[in-house]
């Protein structure tokens, strides 16, 4: 198989929403093509980017047959339908939809962001200022994660899946955001389960 006959992915490694669709890609064991996209160095404000993408972000997948798709969770339920990472069943279906809906809307937009002003801007730069509120609202998201896994092993319908693949991505990473993990064991017996799941390959450095 040439490479123009692969699902393509437009990333940056070290973007935990990229990271989601590398780590189930591999755990699926999916061939795919991979082109490094540094958003931090304006590559997704390029005409030949925003032709494909017109908001300007990664991931992007983009099929053989040219079809596009943006967003990392919608790409993960694109990816998992018909696979065990996704329940066929409606309920569970729905209970790892609201653990996504939850990441994008109550965690990313701390954990994640306080990684990012941390890791990729000057200390001196304005955002720094905004540290304080993101690891309130960062511990908030993890404090809500711990109480579910004290009761669950998993957050996609009572197996491992993508609300799991989901959450991992910048929660295990959520040291360099400032975040101290060892205040929540239930979460971190999490990670390790993760990290043990067949196929699983590490974020980039």
């Amino acid at each position: 198989m040439t490479p123009e006959q692969l699902p393509t992915v437009y990333g940056l490694r070290a973007s935990g929403n990229c990271y989601k669709l590398q780590l189930l890609l591999d755990m699926l064991g999916r061939p795919y093509r991979w082109i490094e996209t540094d958003s931090t160095r304006g590559a997704t404000r390029t005409p030949e980017f925003l032709a494909l993408n017109p908001n300007g972000k990664v991931p992007l997948l983009v099929l053989p047959d040219g079809r596009r798709l943006a967003e990392s969770n919608a790409i993960l339920c694109y990816l998992a339908d018909g696979t065990p990472y996704l329940p066929a069943d409606a309920w569970e279906r729905a209970r790892t939809l609201q653990w996504m809906f939850f990441e994008q809307y109550s965690h990313e937009p701390y954990v994640a962001v306080a990684r990012f002003v941390r890791r990729w801007l000057p200390e001196d730069h304005p955002r720094q200022a905004e540290i304080p509120r993101l690891i309130e609202g960062g511990e908030h998201a993890l404090r809500v994660m711990e109480g579910h896994l004290a009761q669950e092993p998993w957050f996609s319908g009572g197996a491992f899946g993508i609300a799991d693949i989901a959450l991992f991505a910048y929660t295990h990473c959520a040291a360099d955001g400032g975040f101290e993990l060892s205040r929540w064991p239930h979460v971190l017996a999490w990670l390790d389960r993760v990290r043990a799941q067949p196929g699983f390959t590490p974020m980039a450095a």
